[in-house]
């Protein structure tokens, strides 16, 4: 029997390919951006953060922006995630321009970026 892997969906799980350039929309179905890549804890393997890609043209000039994993949902409906945000304030959210200038995801960042959400980090 040859080996293959599995790429797709189940009714829980996602492959993190299919996840990556996957639509994030606000609560009013306008699309905000895309999922760029997440962020997983090396030791407990929980995500912590799904790097949203917004802004820009064709990804050039975008910004990316570190949302607490727990503020998505995917929403079979629009075959992609929701988060309550709006384009407002992302305007003030921390962000980065591109991977060179990627921040230290520790602590302290993350206490700043749950804070800035009103997330408990």
């Amino acid at each position: 029997m040859a080996d293959t892997f599995h790429t797709d969906e189940t009714r829980e799980l996602i492959a993190s390919n299919k996840v990556e350039g996957t639509a994030v929309y606000d609560l009013e179905g306008e699309r905000l951006g895309s999922i760029a890549n997440f962020m997983v804890d090396k030791r407990s393997g929980k995500v912590d953060y799904a790097v949203m890609q917004f802004g820009g043209f064709l990804g050039i000039g975008a910004d990316y922006y570190p949302i607490p994993w727990s503020m998505l949902t995917y929403s079979t409906d629009h075959g992609g995630y929701v988060v309550d945000l709006d384009k407002d304030t992302l305007e003030d959210a921390p962000r980065y321009a591109d991977n060179n200038n990627e921040p230290d995801y520790d602590q302290t960042y993350n206490q700043q970026v749950y804070s800035y959400y009103g997330v408990t980090y």
